[in-house]
């Protein structure tokens, strides 16, 4: 057998780029239409900005919802999708995307991952997120040997001195998940307060008083080290003198920004780092290439959620139209339909 032979490419139907919401909602519509999807996103987990961002935040504007968190959306969003076991690919950037012999599309994801499939959605909000550096000199040498913005595999953090500095939910989360495996944990942030969910932060605090990790009220404003390897972190605490701290891995949670990243290479018509769309469809430029939610633009646009839902059930018609093309779309409404009531598994309740 050759190790180094090219992975057989992942088979599907469609490919949704971005997990957010309108990814997820995508997920149902195309279900409903018979189209089995794959979904690539960055993040490490699903829900995208409304997960990543403000998983704590109440919205206010979905239809029938008087008010929810961006968590509770995606826990909602997760069920109604589950009767077509969707299949995600997490902590992984959509980075080249390619038209195959057969005419389908072939992507390739930054981790080596390859998909194939007959259409793909770009759900992407407003792009790839991308993580905030810590203003530190040096730091971008050690990024991916000793400083890492995320978490693909805990067992790389295993046994190491590990300091996590950050005071949102991806902090308080990894330092709980970490701390049983690492060597040491020591959670960094510049105040006594944290923009975590507040069982986190009890947990947090709960493992500090055990002396099971360690909590440092204080500014990250340095590292030490070689070759790409950090051995301490300099630690500004508020009156005091600057001093390091003993560690070898840093993960640091400084929030993140967004930018349309390899997207903006895949041939599509942009405008103003936007995809504009057919308003039918929101088929792109490009055909069997289809944008939804905040990364694309039309006349009267408005960046809602519940505006990529709409969205969402006008693209998922016309690439019936390409997934089945000996097929007749039929439409049919879910409270009446026999069938649809069977793929979403209450055929018996209803």
């Amino acid at each position: 057998m050759n190790e180094n032979a090219p992975t057989a490419p992942i088979m599907t139907d469609a490919l949704i780029i971005g997990a957010g919401p309108v990814g997820l909602f995508a997920v149902f519509e195309l279900g409903l239409n018979d189209i089995k999807c794959h979904l690539v996103d960055i993040l490490d987990k699903p829900g995208g900005q409304c997960a990543e961002l403000y998983p704590e935040k109440p919205i206010y504007d979905i239809p029938a919802v008087p008010v929810c968190t961006g968590a509770e959306l995606t826990e909602k969003l997760l069920e109604q999708i589950k009767p077509f076991h969707p299949h995600f690919h997490f902590g992984q950037m959509a980075e080249k995307l390619e038209k195959t012999p057969d005419e389908k599309w072939r992507l390739t994801t930054d981790t080596g991952t390859v998909l194939e499939s007959k259409i793909v959605v770009i759900a992407a909000g407003g792009g790839s997120f991308t993580p905030k550096r810590p203003p530190i000199k040096g730091i971008d040498a050690c990024e991916g040997k000793s400083v890492f913005y995320s978490v693909r595999k805990m067992e790389q953090f295993r046994d190491k001195n590990l300091v996590i500095a950050g005071g949102g939910d991806s902090a308080l989360d990894w330092v709980i998940n970490l701390q049983p495996i690492a060597k040491r944990v020591t959670l960094v942030h510049r105040r006594d307060e944290f923009r975590a969910a507040p069982d986190s932060v009890l947990k947090m605090r709960s493992l500090v008083a055990e002396g099971a990790m360690d909590l440092k009220i204080a500014n990250l404003t340095g590292i030490n080290g070689e070759n790409g390897q950090i051995k301490e972190i300099i630690l500004q605490e508020e009156g005091k003198h600057a001093h390091p701290l003993a560690c070898d891995t840093l993960l640091a949670f400084y929030g993140l920004t967004m930018k349309l990243g390899p997207v903006a290479n895949f041939g599509i018509n942009l405008h103003e780092n936007l995809i504009p769309v057919d308003t039918a469809s929101f088929e792109t430029s490009t055909p069997t290439i289809f944008a939804i939610g905040d990364i694309n633009s039309y006349p009267g646009k408005m960046k809602l959620i519940l505006s990529g839902f709409h969205e969402a059930a006008l693209m998922a018609k016309k690439a019936f139209a390409y997934v089945h093309p000996d097929r007749r779309y039929r439409f049919q409404y879910t409270t009446s339909s026999s069938d649809l009531q069977e793929k979403l598994g209450v055929a018996d309740a209803a």
